[in-house]
């Protein structure tokens, strides 16, 4: 009998973790609905737990980015891969906007409907996009102060900056550079370790946040706005299941139901956070464990978070249709997609900031067409409801392009990634790292890939 067969199996109790996020969500709209007051008190719980999961994003790009480069030693190797995704990730944004278009054109949600009592709150959102900046400001703010500070600023695009040049610097060293790229690997895993025991904190986060806007809101101000919502729902479920999933299933043979199915627990998560960016380590460890190489899920996924935002490029769109036809003033297409492709080009910097979908939508009216602006405060009731489908959908094109782009460059491994959708290798819930460069028995080795 082998070691394998005789070692008792590690339980998995995370299980209980996302049926406990289910209940909490539930009992949160219960509690929003019928005691507002308490409801809107316990809303930093939400914020505090959202804040949490953002204080580890800066270290997990680092440490992916920084051990998927440095890895490789063929530096044209990662510089094709990240040119494919950024090109497919501006194709993908385009297919987004013209969809977005085409529905918000046809329902036409925002028609006959008085929104004199709603248009407040503008000038709140306006004010932050002032300090977006142009073209030549979004390039300077990629550049931080200083090598560490891109990990203490929060800022995704500074750190993604730090840990190519890392990577690289790394890559050049050759085999003196090793020591350095083990203790990444060690840090790496010091990271996902702290992630996990975040983790354990959803539940307290759904309740919060939910509670805090059923509480805020009202049932009545989401029932107000029902069209919209239900349009951009089926909107993101169009773009997820028939342009992304008919992509991936042409391209590499590979059916969006069984990964959706695969990514089941990150969606969840997703939802209950109205984050993507909560999910975003979950992703990195799955796809690698899927079959993909870690160079491509090193600088795919994180590039993804910041560029390839398709649920954005729809919310934006349908937004500002919404808003023109809200207050009796629509835009012309002419109008339409020169505002439009001004947003998703503004959204891109925009990536990861709280409020940002709101800041971007009421800087590129200002910019555009300032006697919109006060519909923004219609908005701002649902958004965080329609933030979820826009994390959702965020996310699973991230996913897609990943499995996509390995596809391309021949960096996924086909056979291993059939057999982990089709349930034959499961995920190792109880660490979202692999743990064998030091001391893992080789049976672990075997399934997870390097």
């Amino acid at each position: 009998m082998s070691e394998q067969t005789t070692r008792p199996q590690r339980r998995d109790r995370t299980h209980w973790l996302y049926l406990a996020v289910i209940v909490a969500v539930v009992a949160g709209v219960f509690v929003g609905w019928l005691a507002p007051g308490f409801g809107k008190s316990v809303g930093e719980l939400g914020t505090m737990f959202v804040n949490l999961i953002k204080m580890m994003i800066s270290p997990v790009i680092f440490c992916t980015i920084v051990l998927g480069i440095g890895s490789v030693r063929a530096a044209s190797r990662v510089g094709k891969v990240g040119g494919l995704a950024i090109g497919y990730f501006l194709v993908m944004s385009t297919i987004a906007l013209a969809i977005g278009l085409v529905v918000g054109n046809l329902l036409e949600p925002g028609s006959g409907l008085n929104i004199a009592s709603h248009a407040t709150d503008a000038a709140k959102y306006a004010k932050q996009a002032e300090g977006a900046g142009g073209t030549w400001q979004f390039l300077e703010s990629i550049i931080p102060t200083s090598l560490l500070s891109a990990l203490t600023a929060g800022s995704v695009l500074q750190t993604l900056f730090v840990a190519l040049l890392v990577g690289f610097g790394i890559q050049a060293m050759g085999r003196t550079g090793e020591p350095i790229l083990h203790a990444v690997g060690l840090i790496q895993r010091l990271v996902f370790r702290i992630l996990t025991m975040i983790l354990w904190l959803a539940p307290i986060g759904a309740f919060g946040a939910i509670a805090n806007v059923v509480a805020s809101t009202g049932l009545a101000a989401v029932q107000q706005l029902a069209l919209l919502m239900v349009a951009f729902y089926l909107t993101c479920v169009v773009f997820v299941f028939g342009v992304l999933g008919v992509l991936m299933r042409a391209t590499s043979g590979v059916s969006i139901f069984k990964l959706v199915r695969y990514l089941a627990r990150e969606y969840l998560l997703i939802v209950s956070t109205s984050s993507s960016e909560s999910a975003l380590p979950r992703l990195i460890a799955k796809m690698e464990h899927m079959g993909v190489e870690r160079t491509t899920v090193g600088i795919v996924v994180p590039t993804g978070y910041s560029f390839n935002l398709d649920g954005t490029a729809i919310y934006l769109t349908m937004a500002t249709l919404f808003i023109a036809d809200a207050m009796g003033k629509p835009l012309s297409w002419a109008e339409q997609l020169g505002l439009l492709v001004f947003m998703i080009v503004a959204s891109k910097g925009a990536a990861g900031v709280t409020g940002a979908g709101l800041a971007t939508l009421a800087g590129g009216l200002q910019s555009h067409r300032p006697e919109l602006l006060d519909g923004v405060g219609l908005i701002v009731g649902i958004d965080r409801f329609m933030s979820e489908a826009r994390a959702v959908t965020n996310f699973s094109g991230n996913a897609v392009a990943t499995v996509l782009i390995g596809t391309w460059t021949k960096t996924v491994d086909a056979e291993r990634m059939r057999s982990v959708l089709n349930r034959e290798v499961p995920f190792d819930e109880t660490s979202m790292v692999d743990d064998h460069p030091v001391d893992t028995p080789r049976e672990t080795r075997d399934l997870v890939p390097a």
